[in-house]
C-alpha cells in the first residue's frame, strides 16, 4: 500500500512538471515567445535589438532600410576580434552578415540609450 501511495505522489509531481515543461517549450517555440540567449553573440544582438535605432551621417540613404538592419541584428555574427568592446560609454561592434557568396558588414555603436549604425559595407 505504501508503494502505491508513493507511486501516486510521484505521478502527480511528474504530471505537474510535464505541464510546466510544455508551457515553457511552447512559449520558446512561438513567434514572439521567450528567447533564451546563452552565447555572447546572441546576448549582444538581443541587447542591440531592444534599443532605439539611429544612423550616422556616413550611412548612405539606400542602406537606411530597417529590413536590412533587422537582418543584421537577427542573423548576423559579431566579429569580437575586430570590435572595440572595452570603450566607454558606447561599445563599437562589427557585425557580419553572409548572403550566399557575398558578405556584408555593419559597424554599430551600442550605447546605453540607443544603437547608432556608423556604416555598412
Amino acid at each position: 500500500m505504501a508503494f502505491l501511495r508513493r507511486l501516486g505522489w510521484y505521478l502527480v509531481g511528474l504530471s505537474i512538471g510535464i505541464v510546466f515543461l510544455v508551457f515553457f517549450l511552447k512559449k520558446k517555440s512561438g513567434e514572439n515567445g521567450i528567447d533564451f540567449c546563452y552565447f555572447p553573440n546572441c546576448r549582444v544582438l538581443k541587447d542591440m535589438r531592444s534599443k532605439p535605432l539611429s544612423f550616422g551621417e556616413q550611412v548612405p540613404v539606400q542602406f537606411r532600410d530597417t529590413i536590412l538592419i533587422q537582418s543584421f541584428l537577427k542573423d548576423g555574427d559579431i566579429d569580437f576580434g575586430n570590435s572595440d568592446t572595452k570603450s566607454e560609454p558606447c561599445k563599437t561592434y562589427k557585425v557580419l552578415l553572409s548572403d550566399g557568396n557575398q558578405q556584408k558588414e555593419m559597424i554599430a555603436k551600442n550605447c546605453p540609450d540607443g544603437l547608432i549604425v556608423e556604416g555598412i559595407q
